[in-house]
């Protein structure tokens, strides 16, 4: 990857990682590593645009049905696609569909932008990640393969260390922390090219074991606030992102929109952002190994 990287827009696609949960501001909504990814880009490149179509709770069929087309449609310089893992913590899990959809995907947004990065999701160390490892690494294997094919990236949050540690997960046990996602942006930035701020492979210092007493009352809670409700979801097949789109999803419109910093301000955090509803439609991006032809 070339450094001094020079891109003037992004679009996030995915689920709930992608979304920001559980990185919430004071308003109650979430930021997110592709948030603050896109706040940094800005912050380098005037006229930066940006949008984010992840929802949480998807699944990768769901991702292909809603998110790839009006994000394909976008022509945007960088792509970032995120998905399947909700499919792989199913207790029936259809690992040749997951793989197909996610073939699909990536062929549809390949094309369609300068630069597609895809990763290998972190997994919180514990239970729940070694009963589910083999078909996580099945699709991060996957995803190699892809972007081999293809010319994507791969950002491998996966192999990290420190994004396995528990204190870099919320109490959900699902998301990552307001830190977690900041190493995830870092991450991002530095594949795509940027220079680099800092090392968001840094281990956190050695842990505190919690009490017993402080244990039990963690688990208790993560059943009440987060697994009873889970469970329930599963059991009437229902889904935390029913009803929701994309924070630049216009459901009147059936399709995408750019958000930009305001005029005159600095990038700052992407809430701050105004629309971009009348645009020329931009120009197919070149990935650049044909811009080498032309």
């Amino acid at each position: 990857m070339q450094m001094n990287a020079t891109y003037t827009s992004l679009v996030a696609v995915g689920d709930s990682f992608t979304e920001g949960m559980s990185d919430r501001l004071p308003d109650g909504s979430y930021r997110g590593w592709a948030d603050l990814l896109a706040a940094r880009m800005a912050g380098v490149q005037p006229g930066f645009r940006y949008a984010n179509l992840a929802v949480r709770g998807k699944l990768i069929g769901q991702i292909v049905e809603e998110q790839v087309a009006p994000a394909a449609a976008l022509r945007a310089d960088v792509v970032t696609l995120v998905g399947g893992l909700n499919d792989t913590l199913r207790p029936k899990c259809d690992m040749g569909r997951v793989r197909a959809l996610l073939t699909e995907a990536v062929e549809r947004l390949a094309p369609s932008c300068k630069q597609l990065v895809l990763m290998r999701s972190p997994g919180r160390r514990g239970p729940v990640l070694e009963r589910f490892r083999p078909r996580m690494e099945e699709l991060f294997g996957h995803v190699d393969e892809l972007a081999a094919r293809h010319g994507a990236v791969v950002v491998d949050l996966y192999g990290a260390e420190v994004l396995g540690d528990q204190r870099m997960w919320d109490v959900d046990r699902l998301h990552l922390t307001a830190d977690g996602h900041r190493r995830v942006a870092e991450a991002v930035w530095q594949s795509l090219g940027y220079e680099p701020e800092d090392d968001w492979r840094t281990v956190l210092p050695p842990a505190v074991r919690p009490g017993f007493a402080a244990r039990r009352i963690a688990d208790a809670r993560f059943a009440r606030e987060h697994l009873v409700p889970w469970i329930g979801r599963r059991l009437t097949g229902r889904s935390s992102g029913d009803g929701r789109s994309g924070a630049q999803f216009s459901t009147a419109d059936g399709r995408a929109f750019w958000i930009t910093p305001a005029e005159g301000a600095g990038a700052g955090p992407v809430t701050g952002w105004r629309r971009l509803d009348e645009e020329p439609a931009p120009q197919p991006a070149q990935r650049p190994d044909q811009d080498a032809l032309s």
